[in-house]
């Protein structure tokens, strides 16, 4: 077993992973440097996905304000933002946007070099920065990516898997155990502050638009280390994936498409959003989601499709040139055709608990981006507010890290030296193929706990989730990154699952069909581990107002809780 010390560790190496190592390096000096773990290659991660963009509450757009884009946030959230949140993010984004800049990030700009922006669902005024047309996110994580490897007070380990967090019996956490998955060797790695950065969980369902590595990993590590969770069951579905199998996930037709006028339209080419919301195609995405849903199975249909011949072709094919490219590859004509699209399962609004430095209930450890649950989101994302949240909380989180001393523990407690023998020593391990039992998950996932849920559905779910867990017969140690990964697909599952039965009613992306209706107030779901193992053996509860109870709530905004 190796052993190592880093004054900063940051899992994960999206845009908030790589925002904050480049921020912490700039502004904090570090006795034992800064170390970048990444499951893959640095850049590959949800954040290269995002095509339409990245809102901007810029002081040169004069059509918009913070004000408009906290009431557009709030009203999107259904009930679930955070005011406080909302607020420090939106007066924060025109600063961070020019740091970016500084950074070699660049968005699309006219003929007269001003930035331009795009419309989308729920938005009130044209605020979302693009970039490449529509490869916001790969073109700012690029940007980054490069910063990140030029600097040589920045370590990183690829293809490295962090498997447990170091936290002592005083709620402290001292590092993490990473494992190599092309040596198979592990290491520990001491540190006083670890930062979460490993995005969301979309692998989870049978349809996503996230890489093969959105695999909740940040969350269970977290929640197995006792940290509180926020929101579990509110998992967004995008309404408009290509409707065409062969890959790990569906690209994404991103929301910006329907923003510059395109229709969704039944297979006969007749648009049907009037009958569910007066925004039409620009309504919230929950709405557009069950809509794009209810017509696929009123029409016993695989998917629906999306109109955007109206839009000038010139225009259509400058601006969405990705979009336009991966049609072509299935013989679709963007100008021309129409585009089959379904619901795929996106983002992850709830998550780690924590505040707006990125603050977890556990000492010494943050998480910023998508694995994080700051009240931003609420129970439903406003459209590009993720990358906003990503780079907004990085640079905070880094600002925050200045005003701590950063010294790696001196003294290890037995706490910790137990959590460290169980990876030193040698077992022996049959080797798993999960690749079956992972397709199984997703299968269950999307049935019993995507776009409608029920008290059936949601039972049945965590019932066979059961059976799998037994069936995998791995508790701590795995032999691979691919059984590290899905152990973690199984613990963020049980939470999902246990979070939405709790939830009796209907509340953004979480719908019940049991429950339809909203409650009067809203309240936020929190989950640690202890309290999932009571829900598990009291789901034969009727009351609608469940209590979750954490077992702590240091570096966590007070606040209302199921």
């Amino acid at each position: 077993m190796k052993y190592s010390k880093y004054s900063v560790i940051i899992i994960g190496s999206g845009i908030a992973g790589l925002y904050a190592a480049l921020k912490i390096e700039q502004q904090t000096n570090l006795a034992d440097g800064i170390l970048l773990v990444t499951k893959s290659q640095p850049g590959e991660s949800n954040s290269r996905y995002a095509q339409g963009g990245m809102v901007g509450v810029m002081k040169e757009n004069a059509s918009d304000s913070t004000a408009s884009h906290i009431s557009d946030t709030i009203k999107a959230g259904a009930g679930l933002s955070e005011l406080s949140t909302v607020k420090f993010i939106s007066e924060n984004s025109d600063k961070v946007v020019k740091d970016l800049l500084n950074f070699g990030v660049e968005f699309d700009r006219d003929e007269n070099n001003n930035l331009t922006f795009t419309l989308e669902a729920a938005h009130s005024v044209r605020r979302v920065l693009h970039s490449g047309g529509d490869a916001t996110g790969r073109m700012i994580e690029e940007a980054l990516c490069k910063k990140v490897l030029s600097n040589p007070n920045i370590d990183i380990y690829d293809q490295t898997v962090a498997v447990e967090l170091l936290v002592d019996e005083t709620n402290e956490c001292k590092g993490v155990i990473v494992f190599n998955n092309l040596t198979g060797e592990y290491e520990v790695i001491y540190s006083s502050a670890v930062i979460l950065a490993t995005g969301g969980i979309g692998q989870l369902y049978k349809y996503t638009t996230n890489p093969i590595g959105a695999t909740g990993d940040g969350m269970a590590l977290a929640f197995n280390a006792g940290a509180v969770m926020q929101d579990m069951e509110f998992v967004q579905f995008h309404p408009t994936a290509l409707a065409i199998d062969g890959d790990e996930n569906r690209f994404l037709i991103s929301e910006a498409v329907r923003g510059e006028g395109a229709k969704l339209v039944d297979s006969k080419g007749i648009e049907f959003m009037h009958k569910y919301h007066e925004k039409l195609e620009l309504a919230p995405r929950d709405i557009v989601t069950r809509a794009n849903f209810s017509e696929m199975i009123k029409n016993n249909a695989d998917n629906v499709f999306l109109n955007a011949t109206c839009i000038d072709k010139a225009k259509l094919l400058k601006r969405f040139p990705t979009i336009s490219k991966k049609c072509a590859e299935h013989n679709i004509d963007i100008s021309k055709d129409l585009i089959p699209v379904a619901p795929a399962a996106h983002y992850m609004m709830g998550g780690v608990k924590t505040n707006i430095e990125g603050e977890t209930s556990i000492i010494g450890l943050y998480a910023i981006g998508e694995v994080s649950s700051t009240g931003l989101h609420g129970g439903n994302r406003l459209a590009s507010n993720s990358l906003l949240e990503c780079v907004v909380c990085a640079y905070h989180s880094a600002n925050y890290l200045k005003t701590i001393e950063l010294h790696t523990p001196k003294q290890i407690s037995g706490t910790i030296k137990e959590i460290i023998e169980k990876y030193s020593d040698e077992i022996y391990l049959e080797e798993i193929d999960v690749s079956a039992m992972r397709k199984e998950l997703q299968n269950i996932m999307w049935e019993g706990a995507g776009i409608f849920r029920s008290d059936e559905t949601l039972k049945n779910a965590l019932e066979k989730v059961e059976n799998l867990k037994l069936n995998f017969h791995r508790t701590d140690k795995c032999l691979s990154k691919e059984e590290y990964e899905f152990k973690n697909m199984l613990t963020v599952a049980e939470m999902v699952i246990i979070s939405a039965l709790k939830r009796k009613e209907s509340r953004g992306a979480h719908f019940r069909t049991d429950f339809l209706q909203t409650n009067e107030v809203g309240i936020h779901s929190l989950l640690t581990k202890s309290s999932l193992q009571d829900s598990k053996k009291n789901l034969n509860e009727t009351t609608s107002s469940i209590i979750f109870r954490p077992e702590t709530e240091h570096g966590c905004t007070a606040g209302k809780q199921v």
